[in-house]
């Protein structure tokens, strides 16, 4: 009895010595640890990688920006069988324990004394937080000592939501995506919310190796995992047997999801990348900022499409230019011809396709994954070969005229009159184009569209592309004319010049584009015909420097404008928005604007940045120097560059383009206060039409890339002009019909027709214009004499 009391004491003795010496040695290794030990109060602000994303005024998402795809979400957002399912998967016991789970750290420590391999770290989702935040993934003891005492001091500070929210927000789960909205949306395309059970327990249980378990690259170890992460749910009691029945049987459905993006606008979305890039440098990418542009989805959407139909309208005219490529022996497996068309993309709404049948009116073709279509001859019949831009083949009689058995084509669903969808032939527009519209009376842009395809070609021709506006240039010359004194009625020769450079051969004949002279014309006639010599001649008169010094109210640098007669044809080089911001002068009253085109930057819900634009219109009650320190001002005021009176002169020279002029097609929008300028420029290398009203301006230009030429009889109001209709049908939809008023310090005069002179008559060639007091014309010496004649005074 008194040995086993003594066995007994000094046992006890032991065990209270290995637990001081223990309790010493880990009191020990914290006080060495305690120093390398993080602050545990960044985790409440930690700044995560948070992709780019640009939106619409209208909060449609344009793009996203970033190498992680992460989208945190907050634990109030986690659906409930989301947190069940990892809590199955890697930590049942998360809500019981202080950060470690003992039991787990011993299955670990005697697999590793068993195989001598660290296959079990026996970490807990705080031990993860610890890793992943804080600590490498590199496996050794003093990193795994270090992660506990982090994960007991995490759990000391911290509220379980707290690190259950950091845990998910922060896992990798494959493929980029860092947390589990990301991971929803890449493999499944859906929102947490919009989560299948099944689709909930296989990203669950992806963390345990997001490579191994993936359900896209290997659907089959996925489902494995998937249904065991469900069995875990079952035996913890979280769901029933039969929701884990049902859940199991589901097949696997996992693909890849680009962002969702809800409006393609490319071109806008880069120079939205480009401009944050220089603000916030790399940060841009991985610091959660949010772009919210001027665009709205209804306009940006309508001039897609406006440009876009004009573009293979103009393409189609000119004929057929043959397949792609051509594939010869043609397989006849279906996974043999799937794999011929997986190195072509499809381009905007053109399919890639391969011919596999010829018959006599029509062609059927091949479009992927077991799926055909036909081709008709209403689809083929357009398809006369292309010879040069102005010259065509002969009309194709059979389909085999246009195709042959094998050719790598484009088609395109089309829909007849009646409503019918049936497939075109298509190919793939060589020409250009871009379109920008914009907010006159504060430069926001309303859509921007600088090519075909931003996939094709990255250059931005709405913003990059410096081509000759020709024609469309002509309103500044005429302007600046009203300024040297020149009106509306007055007279100027259309008739030949010959500018003599240097002798000899060197000499410069500038034409009409309809080849004719036509003698005395009025300038309000010679701007709605656009007639070139009348402007040549204006120009000279008025002066070079004079006019190029006018240019600059419009925004354009008069050192970069061409210093001779050419300026009067638009021979200078301009982007389209240069064009559309000198044409809003004309919209809204005289007043020079800045585009732009971000509205606000936000990131974690704070406004980074607000536009700050120049208004029309703003009234600043207090002037800048006499301002009180911290006043607020509204808004800052547009500088005025043009006087209303022939900013309105203009104006209404500008609707007679439209009404009987160049650009007569747009009376097809059946309003009263539009008006524009065409653009030609010589051999009809470029193509452009710029219209507005008081509300909106929109620029369009078509052209090739390399400058070749459009082909004859390819002016702006015939290939530019369309698309800016398609565009402004939609945009003027919500626009009030409301021509400007006529300011009160202008007159208006009924003249003669012909010669411009004062008339009191109203026949068919007299009509009423518009003056400055004190600029009317002189009286006909008709009128004159008529007066003067005592056999006609009625007095």
């Amino acid at each position: 009895m008194i040995l086993f009391g003594k066995i007994l004491k000094y046992t006890f003795l032991l065990l209270l010595l290995g637990i001081t010496l223990g309790a010493l040695v880990i009191g020990g290794t914290y006080l060495h640890f305690r120093n390398e030990l993080p602050s545990i109060d960044n985790l409440r602000e930690i700044q995560l990688q948070v992709p780019m994303r640009v939106f619409s005024r209208d909060n449609k998402l344009i793009a996203q920006y970033g190498e992680k795809r992460r989208d945190p979400v907050s634990y109030d957002e986690i659906p409930e069988d989301m947190v069940h399912a990892f809590l199955a998967a890697e930590d049942q016991n998360f809500f019981q324990h202080y950060g470690i789970d003992p039991a787990g750290l011993a299955r670990a420590a005697v697999t590793l004394a068993l195989t001598g391999k660290k296959r079990q770290g026996g970490s807990t989702i705080t031990m993860q937080v610890a890793r992943n935040y804080y600590l490498t993934r590199k496996r050794t003891f003093t990193r795994k000592i270090r992660e506990i005492f982090l994960a007991l001091h995490i759990e000391q500070e911290l509220s379980k939501e707290e690190i259950l929210e950091l845990y998910l927000n922060k896992i990798y789960l494959g493929h980029r995506s860092y947390g589990i909205k990301a991971a929803a949306q890449v493999y499944y395309g859906k929102s947490l919310q919009d989560l299948t059970l099944a689709e909930t327990a296989m990203i669950a249980g992806l963390p345990k190796a997001p490579s191994n378990y993936n359900p896209v690259t290997n659907p089959e170890r996925a489902l494995q995992r998937r249904n065991y992460v469900l069995q875990r749910m079952l035996a913890l009691g979280y769901i029933s047997k039969a929701q884990a029945e049902q859940a199991s049987k589901e097949p696997v459905t996992a693909r890849l999801h680009r962002a969702k993006v809800e409006l393609q606008a490319p071109y806008l979305a880069e120079m939205v990348r480009e401009r944050m890039v220089k603000k916030f440098g790399a940060d841009a990418y991985t610091s959660g900022i949010n772009v919210y542009t001027t665009v709205t989805a209804k306009l940006q959407e309508a001039a897609n499409l406006g440009l876009r139909k004009a573009l293979e309208d103009y393409d189609r005219r000119h004929g057929w230019r043959g397949a792609e490529k051509h594939f010869e022996p043609l397989p006849e497996e279906s996974s043999a011809l799937d794999q011929l068309l997986s190195e072509t993309r499809p381009v905007q709404q053109l399919l890639p396709a391969i011919v596999t049948n010829i018959g006599e009116k029509d062609a059927e073709v091949y479009l992927g994954k077991g799926q055909t279509a036909r081709i008709g001859w209403d689809g083929l019949s357009w398809a006369r070969p292309y010879e040069d831009e102005s010259h065509r083949g002969a009309k194709p009689k059979t389909a085999a005229d246009i195709l042959k058995k094998g050719d790598l084509i484009r088609i395109q669903e089309q829909q007849d009159k009646e409503g019918n969808s049936y497939w075109r032939l298509a190919q793939i527009p060589a020409v250009s184009g871009a379109l920008v519209s914009l907010d006159p009376t504060n430069g926001a842009v309303n859509a921007l569209v600088g090519g075909y395809d931003f996939y094709s070609s990255k250059f931005n021709r709405a913003i990059q592309a410096r081509r000759q506006p020709g024609s469309g240039f002509k309103p500044v010359i005429y302007s600046a004319a009203l300024e040297a004194g020149y009106t509306a009625a007055s007279i100027i020769n259309d008739a030949p010049v010959i500018m003599e450079a240097n002798g000899d051969d060197d000499t410069w004949r500038p034409e009409n584009y309809s080849g004719k002279f036509y003698g005395p014309t009025r300038l309000r006639w010679a701007l709605t015909k656009s007639r070139n010599l009348v402007s040549i001649r204006l120009l000279r008169a008025m002066g070079i420097s004079h006019a190029l010094e006018h240019a600059r109210r419009f925004g354009f640098d008069p050192d970069s404008l061409p210093h001779s007669l050419s300026l009067a044809l638009g021979s200078g080089e301009v982007t389209p928005l240069q064009m559309a911001r000198a044409y809003a002068v004309l919209a809204n009253g005289g007043f020079l604007i800045e585009p732009w085109f971000i509205q606000r930057i936000e990131r974690n819900g704070e406004v980074l940045f607000e536009a700050d634009p120049l208004v029309v219109g703003c009234n600043q009650d207090t002037e800048e120097e006499t301002r009180q320190p911290g006043e607020v001002v509204s808004c800052r005021a547009a500088p005025r560059t043009l006087s209303e009176e022939n900013r309105y002169i203009m104006y209404s020279m500008m609707q007679d383009v439209i009404n009987s002029g160049t650009g007569v097609r747009a009376r097809v929008l059946k309003r009263n206060d539009l008006a524009g300028k065409t653009g030609t420029t010589n051999e009809q290398r470029d193509a452009w039409f710029t219209g507005y009203n008081q509300h909106i301006v929109t620029t369009v230009w078509t052209g090739f890339d390399d400058n070749s030429k459009l082909g004859k009889g390819e002016v702006g109001g015939r290939v530019a002009l369309p698309a800016w209709i398609a565009f402004m049908k939609v945009a003027l939809e919500d626009i009030p019909d409301e021509p400007p008023e006529m300011p009160s310090t202008l007159v208006t005069v009924r003249i003669d027709k012909n010669t411009g002179l004062q008339v009191s008559g109203n026949t068919a060639d007299t009509m009423f214009e518009i003056f400055r007091p004190g600029n009317e014309p002189p009286v006909s010496e008709e009128e004159e004499t008529t007066s003067r004649d005592p056999a006609t005074n009625d007095g």
